[in-house]
């Protein structure tokens, strides 16, 4: 679809490039909800799934970059600039959410091999981090995909919102240390989940960000 011959038409090789872009964004989104799954269930095949989606955002990224470079470099219209700036802003954050797809996926597994797993309160309170997550980034994948301002603009609260989720996992975790109902080494690997949730939740507001600033200008 990136073919060079539409460079000589900007405004098709750019319709070209947000659809790929968008092939992205959901690709991503199996990626991290495949992830997701992991810390209440575990498995290798889907730990294969995860890290073999993160190769095929690596490959989109570096597609996506080189040809919107090129494409940049012609004679655009301003709107198409703009097109041009908010996808190259984009395609990083979204490669980003696949790592952290990555990361939550291996910390699960770190998690399966521990003798004491995660409590059942901690695996629901991180379901409901989760849950938020996964409405961010569907809300935010949607936005790009349709250019839906309105929608662009709840990002930011839930972006806000799961930090304070974030930090009450947290803290709940520190009382459960308190009274020995979890251990020291569950707490490292709890913390590295709910930090990757942060920032993939971090990465969907840039990109919200990014199509607000672009329609403002």
């Amino acid at each position: 679809t990136l073919d060079d011959r539409f460079l000589d038409t900007p405004s098709l090789a750019i319709d070209h490039c947000q659809e790929v872009c968008c092939e992205m964004a959901h690709t991503v989104k199996e990626s991290l909800f495949l992830a997701m799954e992991q810390i209440e269930n575990y498995s290798d095949e889907r730990n294969e799934q995860v890290h073999a989606l993160e190769d095929d955002v690596d490959r989109y990224e570096d597609a996506l970059g080189t040809y919107l470079v090129k494409l940049g470099s012609q004679n655009v219209s301003e709107r198409d600039s703009y097109a041009v700036s908010i996808m190259l802003h984009s395609i990083g954050d979204f490669e980003r959410i696949s790592d952290h797809a990555v990361s939550i996926s291996e910390s699960a597994k770190e998690a399966t091999g521990k003798e004491q797993g995660f409590s059942n309160k901690a695996i629901a309170e991180l379901n409901v981090l989760m849950e938020a997550v996964k409405e961010v980034l569907t809300t935010s994948v949607v936005a790009f995909d349709t250019k839906d301002l309105k929608l662009a603009t709840n990002v930011e609260p839930l972006e806000d919102a799961i930090d304070d989720l974030s930090d009450e996992v947290k803290a709940r975790h520190i009382k459960r240390l308190r009274k020995g109902k979890c251990t020291i080494e569950m707490g490292f690997v709890l913390s590295d989940i709910t930090t990757s949730l942060e920032r993939v939740a971090d990465h969907c507001r840039n990109i919200a960000v990014c199509l607000l600033e672009a329609s403002e200008e």
